[in-house]
């Protein structure tokens, strides 16, 4: 469905802003009226990564007048495979600062204001108060649902994408038009269930596919033409090269923004996607080790059952020396070829999946065993620094 512009015109456009933006005013659907509403709109990435890179970059390039970027991580050499507003000479730097210089580099018209700091709900309300639009980038399901909840509270727009190995979504949540995020993904994923892109890795050129329709729908939105995706879902397969478009509809019993709503303010979101479920923190309490003790028990001689519960191609980067691979989703099927006269001990990348591993080896009466705070990662940071962390 077409819906009106977002944002009002700006009074005018300078005679450089006129010669920068010559292919957009050409084209009548766009021309003068809607390059002037870009000059005057405000828009926040929500992240600098990969989503939020194209997304910044073509949001710049395009004239928008103010672009805010919420970032508080900094740039690690494993973010350059995607996040191309980014450069070598980038790392170790605030990407927040980065992804500034980088908008400023293609646009100077460009009023960029940063938000260096952990998006949550004691500031989620007042920095998005002062954007018009919301684009989300982020890859973790807790900050989708605070972006969609404040969003929806706010009465604002959002934009928003998701990533994964070869597949991508997209879609545009504004409850006051259709549905929000919480009417196609009631319920966040099981812990682990769903892996991470750091997890699970993501091709590096999706993110340009994804966050170009993103910014698509975010041009839309704020000019008034076409027809947003609001009340659709875009889902591409880069492996077979299609796009199929999925009708959502608003859920009537949504708690959020359905006829009778039970959430009215924000929540824990932390709590209710549950980073790490119940049986695994409870079964990581007391059976934690950190990977300097993990080197003590092996210079030490003590017999241990080492376990990386990662998947094969992580395996094939890094592990630790001794370890046998046993993927989590394969651990119970493989239970009783563990030695009981010895303990085991499994690791992951981070320590996430090797608590919920461990909850299944404590479930199987496996009482001795443990599990690497950190995992592979700590390793290769903390004991053996020869070794590529990714």
């Amino acid at each position: 469905m077409s819906l009106p512009p977002l944002v009002s015109p700006a009074e005018g456009l300078t005679v450089d802003e006129v010669r920068r933006y010559s292919r957009h005013l050409i084209i009548p659907d766009v021309a003068m009226d809607g390059q002037k509403r870009l000059k005057n709109a405000r828009v926040l990435a929500v992240g600098a990564g990969g989503l939020g890179s194209p997304t910044l970059m073509y949001l710049a390039a395009a004239g928008v007048g103010t672009l805010g970027i919420v970032e508080f991580d900094v740039v690690d050499e494993s973010n350059l495979q995607r996040q191309i507003i980014h450069g070598q000479s980038d790392v170790g730097r605030s990407k927040a600062e980065s992804a500034r210089d980088a908008v400023h580099e293609i646009n100077p018209y460009v009023n960029v204001v940063i938000h260096e700091l952990r998006l949550d709900t004691s500031n989620v309300m007042e920095i998005f108060s002062q954007y018009d639009l919301i684009v989300d980038g982020t890859d973790n399901f807790a900050t989708r649902y605070l972006v969609n909840d404040a969003c929806v509270l706010l009465g604002k727009p959002y934009v928003w994408g998701s990533i994964y190995r070869f597949d991508g979504q997209a879609s545009v949540f504004w409850a006051e038009h259709g549905p929000c995020y919480r009417c196609l993904y009631p319920e966040p994923p099981p812990p682990g269930m769903v892996p991470s892109c750091a997890e699970g890795g993501v091709l590096g050129v999706l993110c340009a596919s994804i966050g170009s329709i993103q910014t698509t729908e975010a041009i839309k939105l704020l000019t008034g033409v076409g027809e947003p995706l609001v009340g659709r879902l875009m889902v591409y397969d880069a492996l077979e090269m299609t796009y199929r478009s999925i009708k959502v509809r608003k859920d009537p019993e949504c708690p959020l923004c359905g006829k009778n709503p039970s959430i009215t303010e924000l929540i824990d979101y932390e709590a209710f996607c549950g980073v790490v479920s119940e049986e695994a923190q409870q079964a990581a309490s007391g059976s934690t080790i950190t990977a300097a003790e993990l080197k003590g028990i092996l210079d030490g001689g003590e017999p241990i059952e080492l376990v990386d519960v990662r998947e094969p191609a992580e395996w094939e980067i890094v592990r630790i020396p001794g370890a046998r691979l046993i993927p989590k989703g394969d651990l119970p099927a493989h239970l009783s070829e563990l030695p009981q006269d010895r303990r085991v001990v499994v690791y992951c990348k981070s320590g996430v999946r090797s608590a919920e591993a461990l909850a299944t080896l404590k479930a199987a009466g496996f009482s001795s065993a443990v599990h690497v705070q950190g995992g592979v990662t700590a390793w290769a940071t903390q004991v053996d620094k020869t070794l590529p962390v990714y």
